[in-house]
């Protein structure tokens, strides 16, 4: 953070929240309460396991909906795996006005992100910290950064239903969950937790979006499943949650986001992109 990381990190270090009295727990919330007040819609990207391309889906929804001229912040809340800061071709550490607010880094006009990785001087670093640091942290990454007025802040949480998604339950009470998976049958069993885990905080579950779906041959044309097909469907109408669409796998997407080029995923011919503008559609509803 340009001669300012130790302040912040050493705040959310503290395992108060940055709250050390009653009159100094009032003012954070006050403080957060204004922040939250300008950003009109606000979205936890969750996933009951790793490895389903919730990051880029999160990633994708903010570029789809920057694109439509919607104002987004883009927010990880993975602390001790931040990956949407290369996403987002977004390198350089976070700077701060002179009273001491974070300036989110822009991607462009109408899409800017947070992301603890633009906190580390060095991107090796481990960063070993216990659930009240890490809860102190999100709440400085919410009521501390200068947000301004957002359609969408879409949060981008760790797999499974630990110390950050609650915290952002916790924190941002009008928040809706969108919960990633893929088809195969293990993904299910770990989203049927997470929908379990939304229920359990009092967090409205916006829907669920299966990604990593069929895709059609580039060779033949005839479709192909990594896994099988249909499981998010299944699993939506089983738990009683809106099914926001299904994503195909693209491997042309893994390489945009690799090499931080996330504005080239608003190419709406790409069916990876046609299907995620479709899962727009159904959010913007």
């Amino acid at each position: 953070m340009k001669g300012n990381e130790k302040k912040t990190v050493a705040c959310g270090t503290s395992g108060k929240g940055c709250t050390g009295n009653a009159g100094e727990a009032d003012r954070e919330a006050a403080k957060l309460t204004d922040v939250l007040g300008h950003i009109e819609k606000k979205l936890l990207v969750m996933s009951g396991k790793g490895g389903v391309g919730k990051s880029s889906v999160s990633a994708g929804l903010a570029v789809l909906m920057a694109a439509r001229g919607l104002r987004v912040g883009l927010l990880d809340v993975d602390i001790h795996g931040p990956s949407l800061a290369g996403m987002m071709g977004v390198n350089d550490l976070l700077d701060l006005t002179p009273d001491q607010k974070v300036i989110p880094k822009p991607v462009n006009a109408n899409l800017s992100v947070v992301s603890m990785q633009s906190l580390m001087t060095n991107r090796d670093q481990a960063v070993i910290w216990r659930g009240p640091a890490k809860s102190g942290v999100i709440r400085q990454f919410v009521g501390d950064v200068t947000w301004g007025r957002l359609d969408f802040l879409i949060i981008d949480a760790p797999p499974g239903t630990g110390d950050e998604p609650l915290s952002v339950a916790q924190l941002i009470s009008d928040a809706q969950a969108v919960i990633v998976t893929t088809p195969q049958d293990v993904a299910q069993a770990d989203v049927r937790k997470s929908i379990n885990f939304c229920r359990t905080v009092h967090l409205q579950v916006l829907g669920l979006i299966e990604n990593m779906g069929p895709f059609n041959c580039p060779c033949c044309g005839k479709p192909v499943s990594l896994f099988k097909s249909g499981g998010g469907q299944a699993t939506a109408t089983t738990m009683s949650v809106p099914f926001l669409g299904s994503l195909p796998f693209d491997p042309d997407v893994v390489k945009a986001l690799d090499a931080g080029q996330p504005l080239q995923l608003s190419a709406v011919d790409k069916p990876f992109s046609a299907a995620l503008d479709k899962v727009v559609d159904a959010i913007l509803m």
